[in-house]
């Protein structure tokens, strides 16, 4: 049976998260999260779900250039696919034309990811497995100066020692998660108060406070914070890109008696040499470097390794081009001894990161050390398969495909411009 590929539908989906200012940090001050919502359909009438990230306006574009891919996608088999999948990659990033819009970045790689993901789920989906147990499909091109075909291969083997175990370790405790809920740019110190408070008795014992916008600010929440988490567990700053390099060398300088393990996208996402800079001026204080929600393609990941610009790889399920993408950067990552920490702070991003962080440890990295999860606890109710948090880990999904099927119900009531909520709030 060929399960060929009949139909590609995208739709615009947003949440009003900016009302309660959920998502805030000093450079997106107001952001609705949103995705650019994909399915595809089978003549066998299977379906296979997948989604991009946004934060409100713009999602549109990403829309149009899904339908623009999709040419690309209808009419071929998921077996056609699967069987020479970084064929398939590279025709979804290296069309002669529509590379040019790219190549491998910016909107089209958003899309790129979209789609990507939607097959994904429908392979798994058929398979009745999920994609952490999928390895293949990886594009070489670009990177074989820092990891070869071969060098991915010997880490995969050698991973296979003690796999087994791993599994049943995860399947019992889950992989261990941090929370970035209770600090938004955005919110009074009594909700940070209060949201602390309850993740503290909710077991919570690693947390991450937005950072950025005023120095006297920062030093006030994050004082704050430290106090009410205490000496013992663990703190990260995050100011996503605000700093020019020398400012954010100085900035936290003057936040580091607060003992946070790392900063986040001090500077551009894309000055590979000015995070270098930082994370060489901050390793005497033991602030390490963390970056990678915005890192367009493996090929940066690669600089960002090359250079030792970043002590912790932030990989992001619809930044880069889904799984296939993302097992490159894990696998380097491993090589280069960088732990990888993936970014979550979305909707859906909880949903499809988890499989790749399960994979990372049971099947590439197989370490635990110096490694978590993020989770922001917004939206998970518009998700058939929403993750399972226990004891601030993650647990293993259950269900077959890459967790990102939303509900139907959700999709049109939040579907822009004509869905209910957003035609009560025009």
């Amino acid at each position: 049976m060929t399960k060929k590929i009949i139909k590609l539908t995208v739709r615009d989906v947003r949440f009003p998260t900016s009302l309660e200012q959920h998502g805030s940090d000093a450079m997106h001050t107001d952001p609705d999260y949103s995705v650019a919502y994909v399915v595809i359909e089978t003549d066998q009438g299977m379906q296979g779900y997948g989604l991009t990230f946004t934060v409100g306006r713009g999602t549109e574009i990403v829309v149009c250039a899904v339908e623009a891919l999709s040419a690309l996608v209808v009419g071929k088999s998921l077996e056609e696919i699967v069987s020479d999948f970084r064929g398939f990659y590279r025709l979804l990033t290296s069309d002669g034309q529509m590379r040019w819009i790219g190549p491998e970045k910016g909107v089209i790689q958003l899309a790129t990811a979209a789609v990507l993901n939607a097959v994904w789920d429908l392979w798994a989906r058929s398979e009745g497995k999920d994609p952490r147990k999928l390895i293949s499909c990886i594009d070489f091109r670009y990177i074989t100066d820092a990891l070869t075909e071969e060098e991915a291969l010997d880490i995969l083997v050698k991973a296979q020692t003690g796999k087994q175990q791993r599994v049943d370790q995860m399947l019992k405790e889950g992989y261990p998660a941090y929370t970035t809920s209770c600090a938004w740019l955005g919110y009074s110190d009594q909700l940070l108060k209060q949201l602390c408070t309850d993740a503290l008795n909710d077991g919570w014992t690693k947390f991450k406070v937005k950072v950025g916008a005023d120095l006297k600010d920062d030093i006030r929440r994050c004082s704050l914070i430290r106090q009410m988490i205490g000496p013992h567990n663990t703190l990260m700053i995050d100011a996503n890109q605000r700093w020019d390099v020398g400012e954010a060398i100085t900035w936290v300088t003057r936040l580091a008696e607060y003992k946070p393990l790392w900063i986040e996208e001090p500077t551009s996402p894309d000055d590979i040499l000015g995070h270098a800079a930082i994370s060489k001026a901050l390793a005497p204080l033991g602030i390490g470097v963390a970056t990678g929600e915005q890192c367009h393609n493996r090929v940066m990941f690669k600089q960002f390794l090359q250079a030792s610009a970043l002590q912790f790889v932030q990989i992001d399920s619809c930044r880069l081009g889904s799984v296939n993408e993302n097992l490159a950067v894990l696998l380097m990552a491993h090589k280069f001894k960088v732990p990888v920490c993936p970014h979550a702070g979305g909707v859906g991003l909880c949903e499809l990161v988890q499989h790749l962080i399960l994979f990372d440890y049971i099947s590439v990295s197989a370490s635990l050390d110096n490694r978590m999860c993020e989770f922001v606890d917004h939206l998970h109710q518009h998700f058939r398969s929403p993750v399972v948090i226990q004891n601030a880990h993650y647990m293993p999904p259950k269900d077959p495909g890459y967790s990102c099927e939303m509900l139907e119900s959700s999709v049109q009531t939040h579907q822009y411009p004509q869905g209910q909520v957003w035609k009560k709030l025009q």
